[in-house]
C-alpha cells in the first residue's frame, strides 16, 4: 500500500504541474508510472489517468477563468471539433496497420518545453483580442478538427497539441491558451474516463483516489502560481516543467 501511495503521489505531482502550468494531459505522466512501477494493465492505467485529469483540469480552468484567462466561447467551438474528430481519427486508426507512435506525445512534451524556454510566447491580450471574431471562430473549428484527428489517430498528445496550436497558430496569450486548453481537457478527459470505466470496469480504487487527490492538489498549486506570474516567468517555468517531465517520462518508458 505504501509503494502504491508513493508511486501515485509522485505521478500526481508530475501530472498536476503539467496540467496547471501547460494544460498537459495527466495520462502522459500517470499512465507510464502506473504501468512501469505497479505492473498495472495499460487500459486500467489510462482510465485512472483520465479520471485524474477531470478534476485537475476543472480546478485549473476555474482558476484561469477567475483570473480572466479563459476563452470559453472559442473553447467550446474547438472542444466540439476535437471530440468529433477524435472519434473519426480513432476509427481510421483501427483500419490501418499498427504504428509505433506511442512516444510522440512524450517527445513533443520535451520539444515544446525547449520552445517555451528558447522562444517564449509574449503575445499580449490586446493583440489576441484584436483578431476578428469570425476569423477566430473558423480557426477554432479547423484547429479543433486537426487536434481531434491527430489525437484519435495517434492516441495521445491532446493537451500538448492544443497548447502548441493555441499559442503558435491562433496567437493566444500564454495564460489564456493554458486556461482554454484545460477547459477543453476537462470534457475530453471526462468522456475518455467514462468510456474506459464502462468498457473495462472500475479500476484499483486506492490508486484512483491517490492519483486523483495528488493531481488535483498540484494542479491547483501550479494554476495559482501561473496566474500570478509574469509572462516571462511563466514561459520559463512552463518550459522547465515540460522539459523535466519529458525527460522523466522517457526515462520511465526506457525502464519499462
Amino acid at each position: 500500500m505504501l509503494i502504491k501511495f508513493i508511486v501515485c503521489f509522485i505521478a500526481g505531482i508530475g501530472a498536476g504541474l503539467g496540467t496547471g502550468f501547460a494544460g498537459m494531459s495527466a495520462a502522459a505522466v500517470i499512465s507510464p508510472m502506473l504501468i512501469t512501477f505497479l505492473d498495472m494493465p495499460a487500459y486500467e492505467a489510462v482510465g485512472i489517468a483520465l479520471a485524474s485529469d477531470v478534476l485537475a483540469s476543472a480546478v485549473s480552468a476555474y482558476t484561469y477563468g477567475k483570473n480572466k484567462n479563459l476563452d470559453i466561447r472559442n473553447g467550446v467551438v474547438m472542444m466540439v471539433s476535437v471530440l468529433c474528430f477524435t472519434m473519426v481519427g480513432s476509427w481510421i486508426a483501427s483500419q490501418v496497420p499498427n504504428s509505433t507512435m506511442g512516444s510522440f506525445s512524450v517527445f513533443m512534451t520535451f520539444l515544446l518545453g525547449v520552445k517555451f524556454i528558447v522562444k517564449p510566447v509574449m503575445t499580449t491580450k490586446n493583440a489576441m483580442e484584436a483578431v476578428d471574431p469570425k476569423k477566430r471562430f473558423v480557426q477554432s473549428v479547423i484547429c479543433g478538427v486537426m487536434i481531434g484527428f491527430i489525437c484519435g489517430f495517434i492516441g495521445a498528445g491532446g493537451g500538448m497539441m492544443m497548447l502548441l496550436i493555441l499559442t503558435s497558430v491562433l496567437g493566444y496569450e500564454l495564460k489564456t491558451a493554458v486556461g482554454t486548453s484545460v477547459f477543453i481537457m476537462t470534457f475530453t478527459a471526462f468522456t475518455g474516463a467514462v468510456s474506459h470505466f464502462a468498457i473495462g470496469g472500475m479500476p484499483d480504487l486506492w490508486c484512483l483516489v491517490f492519483c486523483v487527490g495528488s493531481t488535483l492538489l498540484w494542479a491547483r498549486i501550479a494554476a495559482r502560481f501561473a496566474n500570478k506570474a509574469s509572462p516571462a516567468t511563466l514561459n520559463r517555468a512552463t518550459g522547465v516543467v515540460l522539459v523535466v517531465l519529458g525527460v522523466a517520462i522517457m526515462g520511465v518508458n526506457y525502464i519499462k
